[in-house]
């Protein structure tokens, strides 16, 4: 099936920049001969651009008719580039849309206001949770967790890359649907021919 000239753009920016092989270690401490080091393609210009405007256009797709998505985020520091790219690319869509974003901190600051939730989040805030990469989806399950704890409400969760390795459906069981841009299958299959770093841990 042929992709929007967008999300193929990203995807070839993902490939070049992002994908890795070799023998790595993940978060969640399994090997792997496959890294996605996400944040060169987020911190990208040309890539922020493409991600934002791929996962608005998402974001509308998925979102209930009627449910205004008030605020976008996740767990630092993954999340934070895609969620302010999703911000400006929904402002240069609809300046009159008022779509926030958010950071969840892994810990509460122990200074100032002791804030767990940084940014424009409110209580009461329909959220879309996002993560750069998902892999057993903890890290997206913490983010969840410090959402709702704080009173706001998810309304699904986007994702750059699901590894496909569990984390999706994890998730999808604590009954959050998952939107991935792209998957561990896309990667390894534009990657097929093309050159890809690779790196030794």
């Amino acid at each position: 099936m042929k992709r929007e000239p967008n999300k193929q753009e990203l995807l070839g920016i993902l490939v070049r920049n992002s994908v890795c092989r070799g023998n790595f270690t993940l978060a969640s401490g399994a090997q792997s001969d496959l890294y996605i080091d996400a944040r060169l393609t987020t911190l990208d210009p040309r890539g922020a651009r493409l991600i934002g405007r791929v996962g608005w256009k998402l974001i509308k797709e998925n979102t209930i008719p009627g449910g205004e998505i008030d605020a976008v985020g996740g767990l630092t520091m993954g999340a934070d580039p895609i969620a302010l790219s999703v911000g400006l690319a929904a402002l240069s869509d609809n300046p009159s849309i008022a779509l926030q974003a958010f950071v969840v901190r892994k810990s509460v600051k122990a200074h100032g206001r002791q804030k767990l939730i940084e940014g424009n989040f409110q209580k009461g805030h329909l959220v879309v949770v996002i993560d750069d990469v998902i892999t057993t989806g903890g890290s997206t399950l913490q983010a969840i967790e410090a959402v709702e704890n704080a009173g706001g409400r998810v309304a699904f969760v986007l994702v750059l890359v699901d590894r496909e390795e569990g984390g999706r459906e994890a998730i999808e069981k604590n009954g959050h649907k998952v939107v991935a841009i792209f998957t561990r299958t896309d990667l390894i299959g534009a990657s097929a021919g093309s050159p890809s770093q690779s790196v030794v841990a």
